[in-house]
């Protein structure tokens, strides 16, 4: 709860410090007094729009902090803070921190919330005497503070607060569906960790297969082929040209006629040269060389006549080779330079291949795993939209109830369910007089009418924040609804810290404390507000001025102790716990 609001230089408020107890409070004073500011002034540490006009004027920035209670027993609604709450200005951001008296750190269960306002530039935040982002006050504000009867700052007007308040009415139990979503999203999650989607896996798949098998037909088991392939292609593509040189070469050496005279050939002529040294030992040695020449002649002529005679063409070999060399260079146009390379790819795609083949089955797995998944959250969603639908009539019905008592006799609440999913689309409709459509929580015009709602939406259903503020509530109200509207306040109060800003004297005489807010002049001469928390015989005075304009009257004021006595004997004074 709320335990002490200290506001500086906002408005007419110059300096002031406001402690407060638990059970119901109420902020009294004529109007314009400076309630409003202090209103203001607790949306602003919530986390609110700020407004620089109303920095005081000759000061530098209005500074506003907040300490709060939190026991760890506190029941409250499960809204989440980011979701279509507050519509905090994007230039507010912490800069640097307060003076020495606004720097304060948490102890135990304490929470302390501050914020300060320049004339000029972005707001700046702190929580626990730690700079922190304005949202960081409407993110803890929204667990700690529901402010009714203006639009701001206040979780019923959201989706997800009505839907929480359907669920407390409801005594909805989330975990199961908050289980089977989590478990679904893990499952999606380490689908995507394995990546891509199963089709794409597949293709991947398909491809790395298909290479693999197309390099292993190729039966590669040389990585230097291709080039002993070349030289056998150049060798059977000039057969006839290699047939005709060796006969050449035959003729040459033999002579066309076969014959030995200088006209014979090669080996006619040496054999010549070698029968003209026979007889002249002097030239003996060149003899001897001669001879030797003449049988390598004999013996080469011999080979290319057998090479020219035997050496056939072979067409299906050339054919056979050619298409291989083909084949081996679409491979290395495919997968590398080198048949090395080629090789290479392969060992890698078909290391890959079996990795993709691993995952796919472990895929297989989760999407059987993913299925059953998605089907239980489906179950679960039926079975919360079920709930919700058959608990938001009677939800309507005793909010509607309510609303009679707090004189709305003609205002009626529906709430709806959303169709898809789990119905989280709850909204919260309110025709506030007869013959008037449904709208909207939002669209309600009226802030005490919307202040009314939301207080009877507290006494029907458990939780919220462990202060509640109520500004606008007594609007239109009096005689015996005021009365009612006082006792209803009082039971909220009974489970949580109220705050009410009323002008109604049944109001405030059914508060355990009363805080008077007025102006004055201080010693400079400059209006301030104040703010006061009376004891029982100054609540006597403030009560006979709210009811009769005339605190010294005493009939205003045996009226004042006759409420508050008819107060005490309805119920007493509430004790916090």
């Amino acid at each position: 709860m709320l335990r002490e609001l200290h506001v500086r230089d906002l408005g007419v408020i110059g300096d002031l410090s406001l402690a407060l107890g638990p059970g119901m409070t109420a902020l009294t004073g004529e109007t314009g007094a400076g309630k409003t500011l202090l209103v203001h002034a607790l949306q602003l540490v919530v986390g609110g729009r700020a407004v620089p006009g109303l920095v005081r004027a000759g000061a530098e920035e209005a500074l506003v902090e907040a300490r709060f209670d939190t026991p760890p027993d506190e029941a409250r609604f499960d809204v989440p803070p980011d979701e279509d709450r507050f519509d905090t200005p994007p230039d507010e951001d912490p800069d640097t921190p307060p003076d020495e008296d606004g720097a304060r750190e948490a102890a135990g269960g304490e929470r302390v919330l501050a914020r300060a306002v320049p004339v000029s530039g972005r707001s700046r935040a702190w929580v626990d005497g730690r700079m922190a982002p304005v949202g960081a006050l409407a993110e803890l504000g929204a667990e700690l503070v529901d402010i009714h009867g203006q639009h701001e700052q206040q979780s019923l007007l959201s989706v997800a607060g009505q839907r929480a308040a359907l669920d407390a009415f409801a005594r909805a139990d989330l975990a199961p569906l908050a289980s089977a979503r989590g478990a679904l999203r893990e499952i999606e999650a380490r689908l995507e960790a394995l990546g891509g989607d199963a089709r794409e896996r597949a293709r991947q798949v398909d491809l790395l297969r298909y290479q693999v098998a197309e390099i292993d037909a190729a039966r590669i088991s040389d990585a230097g082929e291709d080039a002993a392939l070349a030289e056998e292609e150049e060798r059977l593509a000039g057969m006839a040209a290699i047939r005709r040189a060796a006969a050449d070469a035959v003729a040459a050496l033999a002579g066309m006629d076969g014959g030995t005279g200088a006209e014979g050939g090669a080996s006619g002529l040496v054999s010549v040269a070698l029968g003209a040294l026979v007889g002249t030992p002097t030239l003996g040695a060149w003899a001897r060389r001669l001879r030797d020449a003449a049988a390598e002649l004999d013996d080469v002529a011999g080979e290319l006549r057998k090479a020219a005679e035997t050496w056939e063409e072979d067409p299906v070999r050339l054919e056979e080779v050619q298409a291989r060399r083909r084949l081996l260079g679409d491979l290395r146009r495919k997968y590398g330079e080198t048949l090395a390379d080629v090789l290479a790819y392969r060992d890698a795609a078909r290391a890959s291949l079996g990795e993709l083949e691993g995952k796919e089955a472990e895929a297989a797995a989760l999407e059987a795993r993913r299925k059953d998944a998605a089907q239980a959250v489906h179950d679960e969603e039926r079975r919360l939209r079920v709930l919700r639908a058959a608990a938001a009539g009677p939800l309507g019905a005793a909010v509607t109830e309510r609303l009679r008592q707090l004189a709305m006799p003609d205002a009626q609440l529906h709430v709806v369910v959303g169709e898809e999913g789990a119905g989280d689309a709850v909204q919260l409709l309110l025709a506030a007089n007869r013959g008037e459509p449904a709208q909207p929580l939002a669209r309600v015009a009226s802030g005490g009418e919307l202040a009314r709602t939301m207080l009877a939406l507290r006494l029907v259903v458990e939780g919220g924040a462990p202060t509640m503020l109520f500004d606008e509530v007594d609007a239109g109200v009096g005689g015996a609804a005021a009365l009612a509207l006082a006792g209803a306040l009082r039971a909220v109060a009974a489970r949580r810290q109220v705050l009410v800003v009323t002008h109604l004297p049944q109001v405030a005489a059914f508060a355990d404390c009363q805080v008077a807010v007025r102006k004055t002049v201080d010693t400079s001469g400059r209006t301030v507000t104040t703010a006061e928390v009376l004891e029982p015989a100054a609540r006597v005075v403030e009560l006979s001025r709210m009811l009769s304009g005339h605190p010294d009257s005493p009939t205003a004021r045996a009226h004042a102790e006759e409420l508050l006595q008819a107060a005490a004997s309805s119920g007493g004074v509430h004790q916090w716990g």
